[in-house]
């Protein structure tokens, strides 16, 4: 059974028992969602562990991780729940041919809209639950529309959910929240102030060497130093997509896997995939900026 933290330390302890290394103003904003029962808006760019924190939190926690990852053109059937037509129709059917339909048409359609058929989405999952408080994370929510918006905002608001069939779901207790934003576009006003909000931003260089040699322990401590350094100087490039710590985890453990024990020019050109994810930057480093790294990576 999840006992509720006393402390944003106790918070911070719990989540770097789990491998996951926090700041004291993440901690302290968990605590707080936690303790107010107040979704957790993370905001910030892509790979800085916005995700990662809500699978930490579940296993923390010990409630299930619900994920409702968002895109463009999602609509509530598809993020609350929707009639399986399918086995409707073959229910009806089936009724048909035994002749029951023309015998009790309304205890048909009483079936047919019982919860045998209901297809639970995530949010009606992670409102309705009978046990542990599940996490939900809503990932992504700049990807969906402002109507999608709207429409979170009532569900967040009343943390219940009607359907004219059956009646209201919801539970004494909302699920933790967890809402995550890459600032694609800008999230409505109304939605954030549901919200208890963080902007995550990249770890400082020496919690960063934490990180690496916490996910990557085959990397020693001078190659994890010389990582973290090359990528702060990688950050500072003006590319299209700078380096989050998840590649900044990936460049680490392909060193390791490779034997390396050194930054090397060499080196950097030939693992360069494993940290920046498109070819211009890829270009723009091996033109320019090689030998900036490797100074970058020389120093302390």
């Amino acid at each position: 059974m999840f006992n509720i933290p006393n402390s944003p330390s106790e918070v911070s302890s719990a989540l770097s028992e789990r491998n996951y290394l926090t700041d004291e103003g993440l901690a302290t904003v968990v605590y707080l969602a936690i303790t107010m029962q107040r979704p957790l808006f993370l905001e910030g760019d892509a790979g800085v562990g916005k995700t990662e924190l809500a699978k930490v939190l579940a296993a923390w926690t010990g409630g299930d991780l619900i994920r409702l990852q968002c895109y463009e053109g999602i609509d509530a059937s598809q993020a609350l729940y929707e009639w399986d037509y399918t086995r409707q129709l073959l229910h009806l059917r089936a009724a048909e041919a035994s002749g029951r339909a023309q015998k009790d048409s309304q205890a048909i359609e009483d079936e047919l809209y019982s919860e045998r058929f209901l297809i639970r989405r995530p949010l009606l999952r992670a409102i309705d639950y009978t046990d542990q408080r599940p996490v939900l994370l809503i990932d992504e929510v700049d990807r969906a529309d402002d109507e999608f918006e709207a429409f979170l905002l009532e569900v967040l608001s009343d943390h219940t959910v009607t359907i004219p069939e059956l009646g209201t779901f919801g539970s004494e207790i909302p699920p933790l929240v967890v809402v995550t934003s890459n600032r694609t576009r800008d999230v409505h006003d109304a939605l954030k102030r549901r919200c208890l909000y963080h902007w995550v931003d990249h770890p400082d260089l020496e919690r960063e060497i934490e990180i690496i040699r916490l996910k990557a322990p085959e990397v020693d401590s001078e190659l994890a130093r010389q990582v973290a350094l090359a990528v702060k100087a990688m950050r500072g490039m003006g590319l299209y997509k700078p380096p989050g710590v998840a590649e900044t985890i990936d460049w680490s453990t392909a060193l390791g896997k490779l034997g390396e024990s050194v930054l090397d020019e060499q080196t950097i050109k030939t693992t360069l995939g494993t940290v920046l994810k498109y070819r211009e930057d890829q270009e723009r480093v091996s033109a320019q900026g090689i030998e900036m790294i490797m100074a970058a990576a020389a120093n302390e």
